[in-house]
């Protein structure tokens, strides 16, 4: 349920073009980051519009000219955060290509998406809007990366052909947020030691090659 009540005049009104000054990107930025923050603090359940409206320093009503709800701001901080991987830069081989792309998926996961995810994975399981929103910022920008390295790989005659390229993104988002979010670290990294996220990588990606059906250098290829 939207924690605030609008008239029919009003919804419609926010809904129309903004007029006069361009909004504030600084303000935007810093209502978003303050979002996560008390999401990670009290929950889906405990976040409110005007704690957050606190903790970025500016008034609700700032808050409600941007989202009219406190479902519409946590969705608006999931896209904003759940950045697209972007492009699949190609480097001539199966093992480049997809250790490239498990780098920045543990680099998205250690960053604010990853922590909003951490949070609203339980929700999600009972909230349509939040489960869209997650699985379009977050998973599906994996699959459309995991396709391209498969394509490649394929045309390459690296693996043969797959029934369901989308299979190594499941295998991908699965395996870093099982290990990222449900699986405690027994101690913390030492200094200059690889982040849990780059040292997922590298543990993932001989086991995914071998997945796909591709030689490694532990087979000799």
């Amino acid at each position: 349920m939207a924690e605030r009540t609008e008239s029919n005049d009003t919804a419609t009104a926010e809904r129309q073009p903004a007029r006069g000054r361009p909004r504030d990107a600084g303000r935007d930025r810093a209502l978003l980051e303050a979002t996560v923050q008390v999401l990670q603090e009290s929950g889906y359940g405990g976040l409110t519009t005007a704690a957050v409206a606190k903790r970025a320093g500016v008034s609700t009503a700032t808050l409600y000219r941007r989202w009219r709800s406190k479902e519409d701001l946590v969705v608006g901080t999931a896209v904003r955060w759940a950045a697209d991987l972007g492009p699949q830069p190609d480097t001539g081989s199966l093992e480049g290509d997809l250790a490239a792309l498990l780098r920045d998926k543990a680099d998205t996961l250690e960053g604010p998406g990853g922590r909003l995810l951490h949070v609203l994975i339980g929700e999600a399981a009972h909230n349509e809007a939040l489960a869209r929103v997650l699985d379009t910022a977050i998973v599906q920008p994996v699959r459309d990366r995991a396709a391209t390295v498969v394509r490649r790989a394929v045309a390459r005659g690296d693996i043969p052909p797959l029934d369901d390229a989308h299979v190594l993104a499941d295998l991908v988002v699965g395996s870093m947020v099982s290990r990222l979010f449900l699986t405690p670290d027994a101690q913390p990294p030492a200094p200059r030691a690889p982040s849990s996220g780059e040292a997922m990588a590298r543990e993932l990606l001989p086991f995914l090659l071998r997945a796909l059906g591709a030689s490694t250098a532990a087979d000799g290829g």
